[in-house]
């Protein structure tokens, strides 16, 4: 009884508060009225740019019709998205997309100065690896062997975890090979072998490090199988 009589109290005491302090209440109710709708504008707007963004990448992905392969002017249409919504996943995809199309028409230094570019302005992006890769692959491409093995190399080195590191490896390992050095080749192919046995740089690697066992014998001499038996003895003990 003495409970209900409490709450009573209370609830009339709260009732009196909101009768004298209606305007104040008001205001603060229409202050939250009106944060919970600029929220919910700007979360709209954001998905609402990723959609947008995504449409244009997939656009611009699509192969042209009547055509085959990409179209000439792709990573001009790329960078173009990039521009349009810098701030979308899609955007950055777009990016990273015009520097490899850069890459495979053969314009390596444009397409090394695009992936540094993504480096510089995201690098907290889930994609930095890929702009690493890119980034050696082309100064790989390019002749600067001595600053792309050190690219391949940071790599492997603080994104051991990825895919990429694999694809650093192999890329390392093939530049060792063309340098006539196949002591520091072939362990790089045999780990991406292991790591990657049922993939297609697995496959690769392990039939790379094959050859380079053909054709160095001498540096990869076959590992003797262990003796584990004991040996018998005869006669009375």
């Amino acid at each position: 009884m003495q409970t209900d009589v409490t709450q009573s109290a209370s609830f009339y005491k709260l009732w009196a508060w909101l009768e004298t302090n209606k305007k104040q209440v008001s205001w603060a109710a229409m202050g939250l009225l009106v944060v919970a709708l600029v929220t919910w504008f700007w979360l709209w707007r954001q998905s609402e740019a990723e959609v947008n963004a995504s449409e244009a990448l997939s656009n611009v992905s699509s192969p042209q019709l009547g055509g085959a392969g990409a179209r000439p002017d792709a990573a001009a249409a790329y960078l173009k998205v990039a521009a349009s919504y810098p701030n979308s996943n899609a955007g950055l995809r777009a990016q990273l997309l015009a520097a490899g199309s850069l890459f495979v028409e053969g314009k390596y230094a444009e397409a090394q100065a695009q992936f540094e570019k993504f480096m510089r302005e995201h690098r907290d992006s889930s994609f930095m690896a890929e702009a690493l890769l890119g980034s050696a692959a082309s100064l790989d491409a390019q002749g600067k062997t001595n600053e792309a093995m050190t690219a391949y190399k940071n790599i492997v080195e603080h994104h051991p975890n990825e895919y990429v590191a694999a694809q650093a490896k192999f890329a390392l390992a093939g530049i060792y090979e063309a340098q006539n050095k196949p002591e520091l080749a072939r362990p790089l192919f045999e780990e991406i072998t292991r790591t990657d046995p049922y993939g297609s740089l697995g496959s690769e690697a392990g039939m790379r490090s094959e050859e380079l066992k053909i054709k160095y014998p001498n540096l990869f001499p076959p590992i003797p199988a262990p003796t584990n038996a004991a040996p018998l003895k005869f006669g009375t003990p």
